[in-house]
């Protein structure tokens, strides 16, 4: 009998199996089914895919049997199967990428040295709620609009012309640290699950920012939102990956 699909369905087994170890690093675990329980909280594709790879785990033991001089195949699966699991295993092994899922297009920015008005001119403009704020090629913050809107507040509040405040402050002179809090900065190699799991794991994150190796003082090169979610879905399932 041709057992070629057997073959193909261990090859990714096995490929699933080492991805999962490396997850779960901690100790090891010879148990396929625990393994994949423990990483359905590190991993998104793990926790998608949960109740595949469990079943996966009990078909791999019915058609492998162990003996003395190695592994024998006593079944073969579907096609279907084989091919689900070889999806599976991209995705976990090769998932897809920001850069995949979204063109690198110009973005909302304002330079440092520039007034706090031409970054609420830019807001209008672009109709961006985040922008970047560039110092000499470099990323050294972000401005955004609920931000900009309490300093003009406070600035009217304590009945200071706000022309004044908007046209003689800088935007390097408002800068705050603590804003950034609200944002995750990752690289441009990060993958599409990444920025569901930064959204997921932080609840008060504003967007994440996209930059060459994930360090702020690099030219941005996407700012993504939760808006974004329909666009990264339709890469999914472009793949016929389940949607979220």
């Amino acid at each position: 009998m041709d057992y070629g699909n057997a073959a193909r369905f261990l090859k990714s087994y096995n490929k699933i199996e080492s991805q999962l170890k490396l997850l779960y690093h901690e100790r090891p675990t010879q148990n396929f089914t625990d393994l994949v329980k423990r990483c359905t909280d590190r991993n998104l594709t793990v926790r998608r895919y949960e109740n595949e790879l469990v079943d996966y785990g009990k078909l791999r033991n019915a058609i492998v049997h162990r003996t003395g001089s190695g592994e024998l195949f006593i079944a073969n699966p579907s096609d279907e199967v084989v091919e689900s699991i070889e999806f599976i295993a991209k995705q976990l092994c090769d998932p897809p990428r920001i850069e995949d899922a979204f063109k690198i297009k110009p973005l909302a920015k304002v330079f440092a040295d520039k007034p706090l008005l031409t970054a609420v001119e830019e807001f209008a403009a672009t109709e961006k709620k985040s922008i970047i704020v560039y110092d000499h090629g470099k990323t050294v913050g972000v401005l955004n609009t609920y931000y900009v809107f309490r300093l003009i507040a406070a600035r009217a509040a304590a009945g200071e012309s706000v022309t004044d405040f908007l046209k003689n402050t800088l935007c390097k002179d408002v800068l705050d640290a603590t804003l950034l809090e609200h944002y995750a900065i990752l690289s441009k190699d990060a993958t599409v699950f990444e920025v569901f799991a930064a959204f997921e794991a932080r609840k008060d994150l504003y967007a994440v920012i996209v930059t060459e190796d994930g360090s702020l003082g690099e030219k941005a090169l996407l700012v993504l939102t939760p808006s974004d979610f329909p666009a990264i879905n339709r890469c999914l399932e472009s793949c016929a990956a389940k949607s979220f």
